[in-house]
């Protein structure tokens, strides 16, 4: 049970710890107890991240130097995290040779262009091509070109090495010889071959199952019982999902075509287009909104990296960085910082809650599908390749000084290139936790201050 819920909260898009405690409690409490559950586990670090805008917004345009630098250390503490997370998500993700290409195509493509439309799209095709592939539609076609250019080849290559004298060979042993050969050889060939057709056949009398094929033979067998099934009205999660995707549509419609719309409006338009196609949890969400808020000149670089580094070291889901960002877009804006939190929190995270709750009811039904299957693990594969491509584009702009402002490459000093490398380390092989990775940033960050202002 705990597995199959697992795989449901992973499998679609928004936080997936978040939605895995709202799961837990809905299916032993109910809606109400559920919602209560999500707002105890996400409004602590939604808070402290709405008072740490307040503070950021009210920093000048320069700070000492020793900021910078600290600021500096925590970037690159962060791209250590980002990267640890990025490698164990690939390991969970990359499940055969297709999806390792997928994972590499993504994090490639998603640093050739940035659009809003263009990640979606990524997600999209990732899918599509792995149905290809599982289903094999294109395998056939593949194997006629490649077997017509072979007996081409083999074909010419015959004919030019025939001569006459191998002509009357062949009409030679044609009354004697081909004869014996035909008696000799047949039946010991296809005793050969019913032999290993006989190794093959199992003690059920039948030929055994291709991997991919017993392991959906296994997943449509296995019998879950009463008590402990997703006891949610499959028409429930439908109406749920149809009605998410109805209001994602007039959400999207309205963002593309109102010309005179408010900056608030087009914030929750975009974080509810950002929760919607997040798949792989909190690291996926940098580089989406990152395009979505600091794109749009609606925050700075320097604020946006201020709090991707500080929220690395917050209690709860990393979704909260919208809160941040909506606080933030709504002070520049002059409109009210609690409105923009309060639309930044809910525009992130109902898309995951809807759908995941939807599922649930649904999920019985469709867990069998094999397409459906097949999707989700591209559509996650080139999420995960997501995630490299955000550290390349903050290690670009991680350096931060009185000079830079908006962020230069890290790659400016050796120095923090060993402070990211030390957050990988630390966290792969010996398990520094987060916190204590981001706060092993901030002093190197302040060590390499105090040797290079002597």
């Amino acid at each position: 049970m705990y597995q199959e819920l697992f795989s449901v909260c992973q499998a679609f898009s928004g936080p997936g710890s978040t939605k895995m405690h709202y799961c837990i409690n809905l299916l032993h409490d109910g809606f109400l107890p559920a919602l209560f559950g999500f707002l105890l586990w996400s409004l602590p670090g939604a808070l402290g991240m709405y008072g740490l805008s307040i503070g950021v917004s009210n920093i000048g345009e320069s700070l000492p130097r020793a900021v910078y630098a600290l600021l500096s250390g925590l970037n690159a503490a962060t791209v250590g995290i980002i990267v640890l997370a990025a490698v164990q998500l690939s390991e969970k993700a990359i499940t055969d040779k297709m999806t390792r290409i997928l994972v590499f195509l993504g994090a490639s493509a998603g640093m050739m262009y940035n659009a809003l439309w263009y990640f979606p799209l990524l997600m999209f095709l990732a899918g599509v091509a792995t149905v290809i592939y599982d289903f094999r539609w294109l395998h056939g076609p593949i194997k006629v070109i490649t077997v017509s250019f072979q007996k081409k080849a083999k074909h010419s290559q015959n004919t030019s090495e025939e001569g006459v004298e191998m002509q009357t060979q062949r009409q030679a042993t044609a009354s004697n010889g081909h004869e014996e050969y035909n008696a000799g050889a047949g039946p010991s060939s296809r005793g050969k071959d019913g032999e290993r057709l006989s190794q093959r056949i199992d003690e059920n009398g039948s030929l055994p199952l291709t991997e991919q094929e017993a392991s959906t033979a296994e997943d449509q067998s296995r019998i879950v019982p009463q008590e402990r099934r997703f006891n949610i009205s499959w028409k429930f999660g439908v109406l749920l999902i149809v009605l998410f995707l109805l209001s994602f549509i007039v959400v999207m419609v309205l963002r593309g075509t109102l010309p005179h719309k408010s900056r608030l409006y087009s914030l929750f338009a975009n974080m509810y287009l950002a929760g919607t196609i997040i798949f792989g949890g909190g690291p996926v969400v940098i580089p989406l909104l990152r395009e979505y808020v600091v794109a749009e000149n609606w925050v700075s670089p320097r604020d946006f990296l201020i709090g991707l580094a500080l929220i690395q070291a917050f209690p709860g889901p990393n979704f909260n960085f919208a809160v941040y960002l909506g606080s933030l877009t709504a002070i520049n804006g002059e409109y009210n910082s609690a409105a923009g939190a309060i639309l930044g929190f809910l525009g992130i995270f109902i898309p995951g809650l809807l759908t995941v709750h939807g599922t649930m009811g649904v999920w019985s039904a469709i867990r069998g599908w094999r397409w459906v299957k097949s999707s989700l693990r591209g559509v996650n594969a080139a999420a995960v390749g997501l995630i490299y491509t955000a550290v390349y584009r903050l290690w670009q702009i991680g350096h931060i000084d009185e000079g830079f402002q908006q962020g230069t490459s890290l790659a400016v000093d050796p120095w923090w290139v060993v402070v990211t490398a030390t957050s990988y380390v630390g966290g792969y092989w010996f398990r520094v936790s987060p916190p204590v990775a981001i706060g092993m940033g901030a002093v190197m960050g302040l060590i390499w201050y105090g040797v290079v202002s002597d």
